[in-house]
């Protein structure tokens, strides 16, 4: 049939009675209220799975006979008005944990403006790649659970990240589908006189509009910025189209408009942030931003106490132990972009570049140089990573021993109600009552955790791996049949997951398909590999799912190899690649095997939250002791590999770290899964899961994670800014012109001291330590002179265990007298070194100038 098709879609009359309805729709609170989302399930299950689960979308194309037979239904509207009730009490309620905050911080005078390149809140809001977005939409749940006062700033992606498909030869194809406001939970922004809020940036030889949208997330809301807007040209418009598309030019205008846009944006809606909070160095450029509103809009400040007055109010948080992850554009790309920025800042352009300065990128400017420099807070998201962090990032203090930086860590956590199953949830409200909810902090009350069944806890287990079970298998037969396998070879891909009562034993690995998370170390010994899941008595099924960066090569090829595995004869059945991951594949992955797999390469492991997604559902981890596994593993909630440092070569650890983990599987779990002692469940097993549930649920949800922000760091840091901006930047003014004073004085600073011997003396007996100062001008109040008592290895490490401080005894001609009577509370042999650094009472970090002088 010839002819032009034109589309037609009839949308239906929201009945009266069902209003409240689109709201819901227009709320992300359904990304984390499986009540809310049930709604709409109940109405259509079919529809709700071909409208990719978007409620909008959902209520355009459900039919009018639906939506009024609903309302005669009255169960269902009881259920509606209870949800409708429901979602106007969230609005109101604070519990005990976010009454503490209100002491913490002001909700009418504190707010905290939170910069992110993406958000992960759900599959319908396609505006996240992996991780980093959907920590950030954790973040913005907990936030919104506690009532913290947040607003978050990011980009409105026409066509967001690529969505996933796999060829027959196990090729990636990337898919970009256009995504159209009309379908997302979002609204334009509107000024006081009901006109759409727009804002401009700055580009080489034009500025640029950008469209300002907002999004209500329960009691927050997320500001989006979108420069597809009919006053651009259709390169401009193109800027904000694809999440980590383009090339280095796209790169650097992504990051201008969400950092400059950003701050522009929160202006134009009147909003006055306390504190702001850079979540990876793509927004770093709001910095420059900050200090360009005190030097050359208001004319209030020069360039050095601006930038002291915005570090003052700036918490920035690295993601990235590798050094590719972190953003850095050429010295003339900045000039380019910034030129006329940098006149108006009133610095010259070696200053400029300086801030972006990293001593192993000389010629680049490194977007999380940037960030540190223009913030007084950093951390890392794990123990590990703060430390690996505190090292990578100790260009920035020079002087500083990298483990007496600023940079400190607060672990990741995981926003339960997104990622607990809802079979716990029926479970736990039986159990528990309805008021668990508040406990999520309570490390005590999760010992209630052993108080369930064995059986009824496994029968939860095994419902979530029948529900995995049943959605991968449509995913892959459809898959297959699209590459066109035949019935017989599909027969056997699935010889397992064909079967929801299956009784496997499953191992999961799902994640970005960068190389140094070596999702190929499983394949290390194919032929052991191959008698471990061919043994009759003891079936084991891995399933494999993530994404690799279009532009990342070495990542697909990984990929393909893993696809290649699972359709050779010995493994067929037994691995499976499951295309288009995304949050709602994730949700019923973390859910519903058994084990899951996490092997990175030691220590580029951020965090890595999939694992705690993972944990919380009863699902056992076997995973490299880095990232949140470093701190979760108590030796009987899961199993641990042994990480190799850096003194040993990649192929040595890849060797030793696949050796263990196929020991792991033959020896321990594969047993314990199967030992069934005669019960209908592994008891052994079930009591692992059960503590899997018990340590990792109160320590790695994600109030837990913004409780520590809060405590930590946007308290301090609101308060810290209030002390910088009062009196017409006083302080700001008197700590910019002291460092100055500083920085000129400190080449010549220096310390002497007559001992030159070792020392033996009794216990309680003094030993007087008298040191003299070279201050070359300063005073002593402008100094901490201390002594570090402790003791040191065979490697000459030397490890603190005490500080002293030296007193000033007065001066002795150009120079100071320090003096200390040491009584050591050490036995034994000890090792003591002095030290001189400046101090201003009202400096944020002890160490944050980044200099010392060691005798």
């Amino acid at each position: 049939m010839t002819g032009t098709s034109y589309s037609l879609e009839i949308n239906p009359v929201i009945p009266e009675e069902l209003q409240g309805l689109q709201d819901l729709a227009n709320d992300l609170l359904y990304s984390w209220d499986a009540s809310v989302r049930g709604l709409f399930v109940r109405l259509s299950p079919k529809l709700w799975e071909s409208t990719g689960h978007n409620p909008k979308v959902f209520l355009r194309q459900i039919s009018q006979k639906r939506l009024d037979d609903a309302v005669e239904d009255h169960i269902f509207m009881q259920d509606y008005n209870r949800i409708i009730s429901s979602c106007e009490a969230y609005k109101t309620y604070r519990n005990e944990i976010s009454s503490g905050i209100e002491t913490l911080f002001k909700p009418n005078e504190d707010l905290v403006a939170y910069f992110c390149a993406e958000y992960g809140f759900h599959e319908s809001f396609p505006i996240y790649s992996g991780g980093l977005g959907i920590l950030a939409g954790d973040h913005c749940k907990a936030a919104s659970d506690l009532g913290v006062p947040f607003v978050g700033i990011g980009m409105l992606y026409r066509e967001g990240y690529f969505q996933q498909t796999v060829d027959g030869e196990g090729q990636q194809i990337a898919h970009y589908t256009r995504n159209n406001p009309a379908d997302l939970p979002i609204s334009p922004a509107l000024d006081n006189d009901g006109r759409e809020v727009q804002v401009t940036v700055e580009m080489p030889s034009r500025k640029i509009t950008l469209k300002v949208w907002l999004a209500k997330a329960g009691n927050i809301q997320l500001i989006l910025l979108d420069s597809d807007t009919p006053e651009n040209s259709e390169e401009d418009r193109r800027i904000t189209y694809q999440l980590y598309g383009g090339n280095i030019t796209t790169r650097i205008q992504q990051e201008i408009v969400l950092g400059i846009g950003g701050v522009r944006a929160l202006r134009a809606l009147n909003l006055s942030p306390t504190v702001w909070h850079i979540n990876e160095g793509h927004a770093a450029f709001q910095i420059l931003e900050r200090c360009h509103d005190h030097v050359k809009k208001k004319k209030i400040l020069d360039f050095d106490t601006a930038l002291e007055v915005v570090a003052s109010g700036t918490v920035f948080t690295t993601h990235t132990p590798v050094p590719a992850g972190h953003d850095m554009f050429s010295h003339e790309l900045m000039r380019e972009y910034f030129g006329q920025y940098i006149r108006e800042l009133g610095i010259d352009e070696t200053k400029f570049l300086g801030l972006g300065n990293s001593p192993s990128y000389p010629d680049l400017f490194n977007m999380t140089a940037l960030a540190l420099r223009g913030s007084r807070r950093h951390n890392g998201v794990s123990r590990i990573h703060g430390t690996v962090a505190s090292k990578m990032e100790s260009y920035v203090w020079p002087e500083i021993p990298p483990e007496n930086n600023p940079i400190n860590s607060v672990t990741n956590g995981v926003h339960v109600q997104t990622f607990l199953a809802r079979e716990w949830v029926n479970l736990f409200d039986m159990q528990f009552g309805g008021g668990w909810r508040n406990q999520l902090l309570n490390e005590e009350f999760w010992h209630g955790i052993d108080n369930i069944p064995g059986h009824s806890f496994w029968s939860v287990r095994q419902s979530l791996k029948t529900r995995l079970f049943e959605d991968i298998y449509n995913r892959v037969t459809h898959t297959y049949r699209r590459n066109g396998h035949s019935p017989t070879q599909i027969e056997r891909l699935t010889r397992y997951i064909s079967n929801p009562e299956a009784n496997v034993l499953t191992v999961g690995f799902a994640r970005r398909f960068a190389t140094y998370k070596r999702a190929g170390l499983l394949f290390s010994d194919p032929e052991r590999l191959s008698r471990i899941v061919n043994d009759p008595e003891r079936p084991i099924l891995f399933v494999f799912a993530g994404k690799a960066h279009p532009r990342d090569t070495p990542g697909q090829e990984l990929m393909k190899r893993i696809y290649h595995y699972a359709h050779q004869p010995e493994f067929m059945g037994k691995i499976i690649f499951v295309e288009g991951y995304d949050l709602a594949l994730s949700r019923k992955l973390v859910a519903g095997v058994d084990v899951w797999l996490n092997n990175p390469r030691y220590p580029n492991e951020a965090s890595g939250t999939s694992g705690e997604k993972a944990g919380i559902n009863g699902v056992l981890n076997l995973s490299v002791l880095d990232g949140w596994w470093g701190e979760g593993y108590d030796g009987e909630n899961g199993w641990a590999i042994s990480p190799h440092s850096s003194r040993f070569s990649e192929d040595f650890a890849d060797q030793e770290e696949a050796k263990e983990l196929l020991d792991l599987l033959e020896n321990q779990i594969i047993p314990m899964y199967y030992d069934r002692d005669g019960r209908g469940y592994p008891e052994r097993w079930v009591k692992m899961s059960k503590a899997s549930i018990r340590t990792l649920m109160p320590r790695f949800n994600s109030q837990r994670m913004v409780m520590d922000y809060v405590k930590q760091y946007y308290s301090p840091t609101a308060r810290q800014r209030k002390l910088y901006t009062a009196n017409d930047f006083a302080v700001a003014r008197q700590i910019s012109s002291w460092k100055k004073k500083v920085k000129a004085a400190w080449p010549g600073v220096s310390l002497d001291s007559g001992q030159t011997r070792d020392v033996c003396m009794q216990t309680g007996q003094p030993l007087t330590i008298e040191v003299i100062a070279n201050l070359n001008g300063l005073a002593p109040e402008d100094v901490i002179v201390e002594c570090l008592l402790g003791t040191e290895s065979a490697t000459t490490e030397f490890k603190a265990k005490r500080i002293f401080l030296l007193e000033n005894k007065g001066q002795e001609g150009n120079h100071y007298r320090y003096q200390l009577d040491l009584v050591s509370p050490l036995p034994g042999k000890q090792v003591f070194k002095i030290r001189v650094y400046p101090h201003h009472d009202e400096l944020t970090c002890r160490f944050e100038m980044g200099l010392l002088r060691w005798l």
